[in-house]
């Protein structure tokens, strides 16, 4: 994986294989920040790990997802994915949720994620 789409493309695919917390310890760097909304950012894998065990302890079901784009800009060394998400979670039932999710790249690794959606 040399490129930004080859890495974020991995990312995707982990992701609809259900693999969440095995590719965030493959991809995702150190210092990595992540935030939700306009929500405070977590800061650091440790605290954005525990964010990323916490949602996956509380799915019920997953019922299916599709990425309806994916932009990458090399020279920037960023990326975003439009997703769709069809899933349940327990005490919450089922949801659909559509969203973007906007990465920032170093060496490889995301250093920064902030997801935009309603609810």
């Amino acid at each position: 994986m040399n490129t930004i789409k080859e890495r974020i493309d991995h990312v995707n695919g982990q992701i609809m294989q259900g693999n969440i917390l095995g590719v965030f310890d493959e991809m995702y760097a150190d210092n990595v920040v992540m935030q939700e909304n306009s929500d405070e950012p977590r800061t650091g894998k440790p605290a954005n790990r525990a964010y990323e065990e916490q949602f996956v302890a509380a799915l019920e079901g997953f019922h299916g997802a599709e990425i309806r784009s994916v932009s990458v800009n090399e020279e920037a060394g960023t990326s975003s994915v439009e997703w769709m998400m069809d899933f349940s979670l327990k005490g919450m039932g089922r949801m659909v949720r559509e969203q973007v999710a906007v990465q920032r790249w170093e060496n490889g690794k995301i250093v920064h994620e902030r997801f935009y959606y309603k609810g």
